[in-house]
């Protein structure tokens, strides 16, 4: 079996379960039986009302976003997802920040977990910009299941990759 690129960070043991589900052609159904719910987001306006709501409900204080939208541009294959962007201007004396979060467009099709947990990850950089001990648990804070969700997208990625012909 090839190598499970996202999930090359986990354990063999781990990987060796994984490649018995795709082995015997189950890892789509069991994804589909623990996430059968297709988020509703399906516009950028959609998205911009999801990700406030969360940003109002956990990050009241944070600055604030200028635009939320899908990306078509952003492709698994550079490992992003979603990201978060702070663009700077000078406007008179002072200087403005804007900042921006975008979604891979796959996930318009992803189980409503998948864009919750993305959007999470997303919002934390808000408040901290690297992949630190204080980033996850400002994710776990907001998704109290972040960390089985992260390894449930990795799970599904490999799905989508292999029903597209390509190597895990």
């Amino acid at each position: 079996m090839p190598p499970l690129k996202y999930l090359s960070g986990y354990s063999p043991e781990l990987q060796a379960q994984v490649h018995q589900l795709i082995a015997s052609d189950r890892l789509g159904a069991t994804l589909a039986r623990r996430y059968p719910e297709v988020n509703e987001v399906r516009s950028d306006t959609a998205l911009f009302d999801y990700t406030q709501a969360l940003k109002q409900r956990y990050l009241r204080s944070s600055e604030p976003l200028a635009k939320v939208c899908f990306d078509a541009k952003l492709k698994v294959i550079q490992h992003a997802l979603g990201t978060h962007t702070r663009a700077s201007r000078v406007q008179g004396s002072k200087l403005k920040a804007k900042r921006e979060i975008r979604v891979a467009t796959l996930f318009r099709e992803a189980p409503a977990e998948f864009l919750k947990m993305i959007v999470v990850h997303e919002l934390a950089h808000l408040k901290e910009l690297d992949h630190n001990k204080a980033f996850y648990q400002l994710c776990q804070h907001m998704e109290p299941n972040y960390g089985q969700l992260e390894f449930h997208l990795r799970l599904y990625l490999t799905h989508l990759e292999l029903q597209a012909g390509g190597a895990a």
